[in-house]
């Protein structure tokens, strides 16, 4: 049956017709890519992250991105505290330092 989803001619679906949360991803994603979630998801309940990136990710480029004065647009850019920020700064000097 999964098959048989994605395989639908999408030209005559609109995004009202679909139930709930499938109708507001079909307006940001469209048709096709929501009828591939539920093709592989259907029937579970999927929670999202709040913060997008990992975080080995932010902390390579907190580290990359610093100039000496930015904490506060880095923390406001990646949704972290300054303190959070001026942590990982810290870590990666000391790291350096045993190093």
């Amino acid at each position: 049956m999964q098959g048989v989803i994605v395989e639908m001619d999408v030209s005559n679906i609109k995004c009202e017709y679909l139930n709930g949360a499938y109708s507001e991803l079909a307006n940001l994603l469209g048709i096709e890519a929501v009828l591939k979630i539920h093709s592989a998801y259907r029937g579970q309940q999927i929670t999202f992250p709040v913060q997008l990136f990992s975080k080995e990710f932010l902390k390579k480029q907190i580290v990359d991105e610093y100039n000496g004065y930015n904490i506060k647009q880095l923390a406001t850019k990646y949704g972290y505290s300054e303190k959070w920020v001026r942590q990982i700064l810290k870590e990666h000097i000391d790291k350096q330092k045993s190093d």
